[in-house]
């Protein structure tokens, strides 16, 4: 599990607040699928981490593993300023999206995803995130997962997937700088809070 700083929760719940009140019927599912293709658009087009948080390579795709708890639990706990799940288990939201934690390159990115996914089912993000050359196949490959998964003899698992991955040379050595720096400050920051 993560450990999520103020700022970093309210990153975190701030973006779903952001997809909830731009996707009708949203579910645990969508949701997920949604916050990976955030990480990873932005991963690809700047260079530097979104969230931050990390996605394991479960059957149906990327997902993180906090979020998901958090979601089947009816965001009671980390996310309940932001979120609440009704009783047809569509996430909405509890609170305006205040910015204050994003910047324009953010919000354009976040446009962006939902303009080109937010009308897609929850099946087909799954099935788009599960094509051959996308990060979760060949993490899933390389950590042997895939006969599993079709076997239906596992369906999670806690294999990480890495977005540096993704790039090469300079690109993939600032990607991993600038993570190293956000991880850095959220440690200092959870610490100074305990």
């Amino acid at each position: 599990m993560c450990k999520f700083s103020k700022s970093d929760r309210a990153k975190l719940g701030n973006t779903i607040v952001y997809i909830s009140q731009r996707v009708q019927h949203l579910h645990k599912t969508k949701l997920l699928k949604l916050l990976y293709l955030m990480e990873e658009s932005m991963v690809k087009a700047y260079h530097v981490p979104f969230l931050a948080i990390p996605y394991e390579t479960w059957k149906l795709g990327p997902v993180q593993k906090d979020v998901f708890v958090e979601i089947s639990d009816g965001a009671k706990d980390l996310l309940a300023e932001y979120i609440c799940v009704n009783s047809e288990e569509e996430i909405e939201a509890h609170t305006e999206f205040d910015d204050s934690e994003f910047s324009d390159a953010e919000i354009g990115m976040m446009d962006s995803v939902l303009k080109r996914y937010g009308r897609c089912s929850a099946e087909q993000l799954v099935e788009l995130l599960h094509k051959e050359d996308g990060l979760w196949y060949q993490t899933a490959s390389e950590h042997g997962l895939i006969e599993a998964f079709n076997e239906n003899l596992e369906n999670n698992s806690d294999v990480r997937l890495d977005f540096s991955h993704l790039l090469s040379g300079c690109e993939r050595d600032f990607y991993e700088e600038t993570l190293n720096v956000k991880l850095n400050a959220r440690q200092m920051r959870t610490e100074a809070h305990v």
